[in-house]
């Protein structure tokens, strides 16, 4: 028997054993495993989406003490009566140096509450531009992402409008 007709044996046993297991299997049996999976996926997708959120929540705090904190500097560092040139300069880059941080800090703050409440509105992980699904591993990046990464290109270049934060 050569090898090719050994081949062909195997092939058609192979092909004949999955046919009569798909034969054996009920409607309702096939039904029961497609639903098993699906719930399987969506407790997949649920604890997922639970991880994030609290990922998203531990960040907001952060920022939420990091912004009071720097705002506070700012005021301290306002608030002194520096009479030397020198002291003055070195005040006035500190308050300025403060004001950068904290405009990041907030513009970042809030990115991370728009994330939130894409999760309360079921959207999350959605690009808010194309609709397409954002990469999981961007996400687990950048958990406060709004675009894919095609619509994050296209808006680095100057090709996509940008969305009201």
């Amino acid at each position: 028997m050569s090898f090719l007709s050994r081949l062909k044996g195997l092939l058609t046993h192979l092909i004949c054993g999955a046919y009569h297991f798909c034969l054996a299997q009920t409607p309702r049996a096939v039904l029961e495993n497609r639903r098993r999976i699906y719930r399987r996926r969506e407790l997949m997708d649920k604890k997922k989406l639970e991880t994030f959120k609290k990922r998203l929540e531990t960040r907001q705090q952060d920022l939420r003490r990091t912004v009071s904190r720097t705002q506070a500097d700012g005021r301290s560092a306002d608030e002194d009566t520096a009479q030397d040139i020198a002291d003055r300069a070195a005040s006035s880059y500190t308050k300025e140096f403060l004001f950068s941080q904290s405009n990041n800090e907030r513009q970042l703050l809030q990115m991370v509450e728009k994330a939130l409440a894409r999760i309360r509105e079921g959207s999350f992980g959605e690009c808010i531009h194309c609709g397409k699904e954002i990469n999981a591993k961007r996400l687990e990046a950048v958990p406060w992402t709004r675009h894919c990464i095609e619509c994050q290109e296209k808006l680095e270049q100057g090709l996509l409008e940008e969305a009201p934060r």
